[in-house]
């Protein structure tokens, strides 16, 4: 197995919610020619879906303009509301996976192919609902901070979440990894993240220093996990 153009190292990204900051997001990554994966909650995907945290209110974006904001990167599930899946009954999580999948695809114009837990959380019911919707990967909230291939993609853990202290420890390894095998390096997050803690210029400063490499290929999460279907 080799990524798309012939790489045996693969980066990609994967932020949760569609906030009003994955503008900015979108923007940084856009600048760097790097690939992302929005994971989105079509039910409640409006600005008047807000919450707040550390005194910041944060909003979800309006529908409109979302297509022409998203593209080049990937869409995916994130549920219909963002409930608790493992604590709905099945009809209820069927619902939520199935009606965000349809809306999505609706709303974007291409096939739904993946997504992320809300809260990380799941069961075995969520993953046979996933399965018969279609869906090939889902990402948890469970990180590994290495680079080995994963064979279940259900229960897919990111390498790490954006504010890790290792996050740029693990970009020069990444970097100076000299592949034999395909490896892949995973980000997640959520974009007001950046706002609550202050953090954009370290996001330019990774994002600038993770990109541009001729032996890594950036893509999508389902250009990267599923480039050997």
């Amino acid at each position: 197995m080799r990524f798309p153009e012939g790489r045996m190292k693969a980066f990609t990204l994967s932020y949760d919610d569609g906030v009003e900051q994955d503008r900015r997001l979108v923007e940084i990554l856009n600048k760097y020619h790097l690939k992302c994966t929005f994971n989105l909650n079509s039910g409640i995907q409006n600005n008047s879906d807000q919450f707040e945290i550390n005194g910041l209110t944060i909003q979800r974006m309006n529908k409109a303009g979302l297509r022409e904001l998203y593209e080049g990167h990937e869409i995916a599930v994130h549920s219909l509301t963002h409930p608790d899946l493992p604590r709905l009954s099945t009809e209820m999580i069927q619902n939520e996976i199935a009606r965000d999948k349809e809306n999505l695809e609706n709303i974007f114009g291409h096939h739904v192919v993946g997504m992320a837990y809300p809260y990380g959380t799941y069961d075995d019911r969520v993953i046979q609902v996933l399965k018969d919707n279609g869906i090939k990967y889902a990402r948890t909230v469970q990180e590994t901070e290495n680079f080995k291939l994963q064979s279940d993609l259900l229960e897919f853990k990111a390498t790490c979440h954006h504010n890790s202290k290792n996050l740029m420890q693990l970009a020069e390894e990444f970097i100076q990894l000299d592949a034999t095998e395909p490896s892949i390096f995973y980000v997640w997050g959520h974009s007001y993240e950046f706002d609550v803690d202050g953090t954009w210029g370290m996001l330019e400063e990774f994002c600038a220093r993770i990109s541009n490499k001729r032996d890594i290929f950036y893509g999508t999460n389902s250009e990267v996990l599923l480039c050997s279907e």
